[in-house]
Parts: structure tokens; C-alpha cells; sequence
């Protein structure tokens, strides 16, 4: 652990964020034999995140996975105001969030990233990643979606959940302190269209969950289902829209 695939050493931030990011994937079966990974890689974080990640992964390596799996689908959801997909918190169930999702591709290209996961890139857990990867660019992306970064902690925490544990780690990564009110979050929120993020793209890497991820972790995720999209959207990406809730 500590090194990217490319043979980069990852900051003791990237690191919470790549644990971060695996630990907001559905957990499936294997989710247990991966602790000790989790776990060391652990070891070259920052104090406080890496105790309240710790403190997350005692907690969920005392359930069951099916316990685990229940509790995963029982706290994500948009109804509830627990959604891991970064755009729904600026743009909803809109077109707008169609382009969104458009230019987040367009990002992780323009880095050498090639999103080649199945789920939509504005999930969380692939975000968290080419936070990981591409650290200046990926902290930047965070910092623009913090307000829903924010708001998601708070919903987790009104709800007693430990996933609020892995929101407030990601958020210690973030500079400056976190909002301890709704109102004072969704004040974070950006005016006008996003500022694009303009990279020096290499040869092409694949990323996303379950596609050479660096702790080749299993990819068992919560799919969406592309509905509705308009004669105009790309045809290479699934329309954005309320993902279907797993059962254990």
C-alpha cells in the first residue's frame, strides 16, 4: 500500500480517500477478507481520519456481510437525502445533471483516466478514487462538490449512521473546518455554472470501481437504471436517475 500504480506515493490524504472510497462501495461477500488491507493501509493516514475510518471498519467487521449488506442499502438512498451521487445534490433528476455527468467524463480523460466502471462517474467511491490518483485535480473536484459532501455527512449523522464516520473523514481531507448546520453547508454551494478542470492528459489509464482499482477490491455496486434520456445525450452514458436499492 502507499504507492499508485504508477509507482507514485500517495499523500497520507490519498490514502484516506482511497479507503474511503472502498469502504462507500455495496460490500458484497468479500468485504470481510479485505480488512487487513483496509486496515495497513491505514497506517500512513492522518491521525484523525484514519481513527474515525478504524473505528468504521471495527464496527462493520463485526456484522455479518448480510447484516453489512442490509445496513449499505438501508442508508443510500435519494429519499432519505443519502445519496452518493455528487451531482443529484447540484442538479437532481435533471438534464443538467445529464451534462454534469458528461464533463466528469471529460475530466477523468483529460488526466489520462479512461472511466471504465459501470457506474455513473459522479458515484462517490470513483470520485474518491481519482481523488486518490490524481491528487490536485481530484481535491479540486471534492472541494467543488463539497456542499453535497457536507450535507451527505450530516443526513448520515441525523441518522445515527457509522457511514457518517467515512463522510467526516473524507471531509477532514478538504481545507478549512467542516459546517455543523445544513444551512451553513448549503451555503458552500458555487453560483453559476463549475469552473472546468484542465489537465495534461498522459496514455490513458481505465478506472472505476471493479476496473483496476488500486486495492482490487470486488465490484459488486448499486447500478442505476438509464431511463428517459433526451434524443440529444451521448449514447455512450447511462441517463442519470434514482438508482434501484439493493436487498441483502
Amino acid at each position: 500500500m502507499g504507492t499508485t500504480d504508477a509507482g507514485h506515493r500517495m499523500s497520507g490524504d490519498a490514502l484516506v480517500r482511497l479507503v474511503a472510497g472502498c469502504v462507500l462501495q455495496y460490500p458484497g461477500d468479500h468485504f470481510h477478507d479485505e480488512l487487513p488491507r483496509l486496515r495497513a493501509a491505514l497506517a500512513g493516514a492522518p491521525a484523525e481520519p484514519a481513527a474515525l475510518l478504524g473505528a468504521f471498519l471495527d464496527e462493520a467487521g463485526a456484522l455479518t456481510p448480510i447484516e453489512l449488506c442490509a445496513r449499505y442499502t438501508g442508508t443510500f438512498d435519494t429519499r432519505n437525502r443519502r445519496c452518493l451521487y455528487l451531482t443529484w445534490w447540484v442538479d437532481g433528476d435533471t438534464r443538467r445533471r445529464g451534462l454534469s455527468l458528461v464533463r466528469l467524463k471529460r475530466i477523468y480523460r483529460d488526466f489520462g483516466l479512461e472511466f471504465a466502471g459501470e457506474e455513473l462517474p459522479d458515484f462517490l467511491p470513483v470520485a474518491l478514487e481519482f481523488a486518490a490518483r490524481r491528487e490536485e485535480a481530484g481535491a479540486e473536484l471534492l472541494r467543488e462538490y463539497r456542499a453535497g459532501l457536507e450535507l451527505l455527512r450530516l443526513s448520515l449523522a441525523e441518522s445515527h449512521s457509522p457511514y457518517a464516520r467515512v463522510l467526516e473523514a473524507v471531509c477532514a481531507t478538504l481545507p478549512g473546518p467542516s459546517p455543523a448546520t445544513k444551512a451553513e453547508a448549503k451555503a458552500l454551494a458555487k453560483n453559476g455554472p463549475p469552473q472546468e478542470l484542465v489537465g495534461a492528459g498522459s496514455a490513458l489509464e481505465p478506472f472505476g470501481p471493479g476496473i483496476d482499482r488500486p486495492l482490487d477490491l470486488p465490484a459488486d455496486l448499486p447500478v442505476g437504471l438509464p431511463v428517459g434520456p433526451p434524443a440529444d445525450f451521448p449514447a455512450d452514458l447511462p441517463w442519470p436517475t434514482t438508482p434501484e436499492r439493493r436487498t441483502a
